[in-house]
């Protein structure tokens, strides 16, 4: 393995994790390149080890953990860096983001992902075998850690979560070695990598199933947020009806006052309905036509596209910035008009930072286990209730809040509100839909503010599934070496914690 500049001591680190096979670099902190590599789009928090191991592929990643197992050194994982819920302070970074290999099988209909692949590389090339990944909103997501956490994606009610349609998962395990997972080979931690959240070892690859989806109807309605009661009324109604093969969304927020905003959606509190409908024009413009006399819109994106471009469905922003959220799983029925109406006002203008709220129909496929049963848990949730802030400042490196970062002046009227107090208003958030919470998703969880739902990590599965994980992971990983992984030992059941 290449070493990092001679006065970094990496050299040593090198010589200690190889044999000259390996084909990946070290960085240490005063190496150039170790800045750009702990970045990651989620700019709140950032990765601050003592080593980078920049892995070319999974030979690089097991010479990595074995190195990080005799030194008894925590190890963290980052591709792009999107879920990003807890920090690392020192012990060893794997970088897996130059794994970016795409294998597409047209006559099985499968394709084999690197650890590193964005779903947006995916997309491309399963359309030009009209296939398409349960990718989600985001083209810029990494694709493994999105599926390792379940995978919601935009066809969701249709074909159920990613997680459900994986078929092979390649780990490196705390043993540092290489295992091909598949249900016959290994049906407990094949069980457990499709939607446990990690913290098992480090995945550098899955095959995963993809569906014959070409093109869908679907885009955006947008209202004014003043008809926000008017319009979560109306769409609640519609989705008791909406078919499986359309998946659905509601999002209320304030759009900056931005130059690169369009002029009518400038500095403007709106709600925004996304739909996606596996159909065409003629279906989406009958079951559409209910949403459409909820209320006068300022405008709406509405049209048959490749699947392609689902990005334009939720329109997100691609770009890294400091961000703050989480999310709670509600039951069959949403919350009544009193605790929605709550929920609204509290994130609307007068937040104390520009907050996003956003509810998802579940439900569908996402209600049904696969016909080979993992650990995605919440199958149960009609709803899925999303807050998410932008801070007016970051936290400093042992967690202690800082001006640097800060994107701007406040959203709302009152003081700049970094992490601590966004965290507290989050929890206020949730509190006001507690009576019908069910649970929690990990695709949704925000940096630190992770915990702020009332049901936070542990929530995310039932008893059952949290005491499976747990001993899978006493077993596999006794030191605690993936601690900093979404399903990490501080989620899991107590009785775990040995080594950590």
């Amino acid at each position: 393995m290449k070493s990092g500049s001679p006065n970094s001591g990496s050299a040593d680190a090198g010589s200690a994790l190889g044999d000259g096979n390996v084909r990946g670099r070290l960085l240490r902190p005063a190496d150039a390149e170790y800045a750009d590599e702990t970045q990651g789009f989620q700019a709140a928090y950032r990765h601050r080890p003592d080593l980078i191991v920049r892995a070319a592929g999974a030979d690089d990643v097991a010479a990595a953990v074995g190195h990080a197992a005799a030194h008894r050194m925590p190890v963290a994982v980052q591709a792009t860096g999107h879920g990003l819920t807890s920090p690392q302070h020192g012990g060893m970074l794997i970088s897996t983001r130059r794994m970016s290999e795409v294998r597409v099988d047209p006559g099985a209909r499968t394709a084999w992902i690197g650890a590193g692949v964005r779903w947006g590389r995916v997309v491309e090339q399963a359309a030009r075998y009209g296939l398409a990944p349960l990718s989600g909103s985001g083209p810029g997501v990494g694709a493994v850690s999105y599926t390792l956490n379940g995978g919601v994606g935009l066809l969701a009610r249709e074909f159920g979560y990613a997680a459900d349609h994986v078929r092979v998962v390649e780990i490196v395990t705390a043993d540092a070695r290489v295992r091909h997972v598949t249900a016959d080979r290994d049906p407990e931690l094949f069980w457990a990598l499709r939607g446990g959240g990690g913290g098992l070892g480090v995945v550098t690859g899955m095959e995963i199933g993809l569906m014959p989806v070409e093109r869908f109807h679907g885009g955006q309605l947008i209202y004014d947020g003043g008809s926000a009661g008017e319009v979560l009324e109306a769409w609640r109604e519609w989705t008791a009806t909406a078919p499986e093969r359309l998946t659905s969304s509601l999002t209320l927020m304030r759009y900056p006052d931005l130059p690169v905003l369009p002029g009518h959606l400038r500095g403007r509190h709106v709600v925004q309905i996304q739909l996606v409908l596996d159909g065409g024009e003629a279906e989406g413009e009958r079951l559409v036509a209910p949403l459409r006399a909820a209320g006068p819109r300022i405008s709406e994106t509405l049209r048959t596209m490749p699947y392609g471009e689902g990005a334009s469905v939720y329109n997100e922003p691609d770009q890294p910035h400091p961000y703050q959220g989480a999310n709670v799983l509600l039951g069959e029925r949403l919350p009544d008009r009193a605790a929605l109406d709550s929920v609204v006002e509290l994130t609307g203008p007068s937040a104390p930072a520009m907050t996003v709220l956003n509810l998802r129909h579940m439900g569908g496929a996402l209600s049904r286990e696969p016909a080979v049963p993992n650990a995605v848990g919440g199958r149960d949730a009609g709803w899925l209730m999303t807050v998410l802030s932008v801070p007016d400042a970051v936290e400093g490196p042992e967690g202690s809040e800082g001006s640097e970062g800060s994107e701007g002046e406040a959203s709302g009227p009152s003081a700049p509100a970094g992490p601590r107090e966004l965290r507290l208003h989050h929890q206020r958030v949730f509190g006001e839909v507690a009576p019908w919470t069910v649970g929690t998703n990990l695709n949704f969880r925000y940096g630190r503010s992770a915990g702020a739902a009332p049901h936070a990590a542990r929530a995310a599965y039932p008893a059952e599934a949290r005491r499976r994980l747990a001993e899978l992971k006493a077993s596999l990983d006794p030191l605690n070496l993936f601690r900093f992984q979404q399903g990490r030992l501080e989620d899991a059941e107590p009785e775990a914690r040995q080594g950590a």
